[in-house]
């Protein structure tokens, strides 16, 4: 077994979604203190062509699963995307987390050469394991994530680095 794809996969899956779902909480706990219903900023976005801060968490729970289920070699499991409170975003997160958490290291084995395809852009792309990886799962997660924290950060949210990198 390569531990280098597991601990990349759920290791970094683990650690990134769990300080979104830190991060979500300190919204919650902002809208709260400054009086306002903490959904107004569930609908928000950096721009008019981005999507939402909820669609953000949603993606990213999606990267999280796809890959860790893809590299085990495992259907995908699929997972609606019906949220519509903080709360929901949450369990969301935390359903992501079991899953991932639940696949056996050893089914990594031989993932870094195992062929990933997707459909991007109404087109197959074929990578291993190892590119997919590193080269797209792992830069789209973070690119999600790092967009829900900036849409929290604009808005008034007290977090900062320490809150994305998540606790050791």
């Amino acid at each position: 077994m390569n531990p280098l794809m597991y601990d990349a996969t759920v290791k970094v899956f683990d650690r990134s979604l769990g300080a979104l779902a830190a991060i979500l909480d300190k919204a919650v706990a902002h809208a709260e203190a400054k009086g306002f219903d903490p959904a107004i900023l569930l609908n928000d976005r950096l721009a008019p062509d981005m999507f939402t801060l909820t669609r953000q968490v949603q993606i990213a729970c999606d990267t999280a699963k796809g890959a860790a289920a893809r590299l085990a070699g495992i259907e995908v499991p699929k997972h609606e995307d019906t949220e519509a409170t903080f709360a929901e975003l949450k369990a969301r997160i935390a359903k992501t987390l079991a899953f991932v958490d639940g696949i056996p290291a050893a089914a990594f084995s031989g993932s870094e050469d195992r062929t990933v395809v997707l459909q991007i852009r109404k087109q197959d792309v074929t990578f291993a394991g190892r590119t997919y990886l590193f080269e797209h799962a792992l830069p789209n997660l973070f690119f999600h994530i790092t967009t829900a924290y900036a849409i929290l950060r604009h808005n008034g949210v007290a977090i900062g680095k320490g809150d994305y990198l998540g606790a050791r």
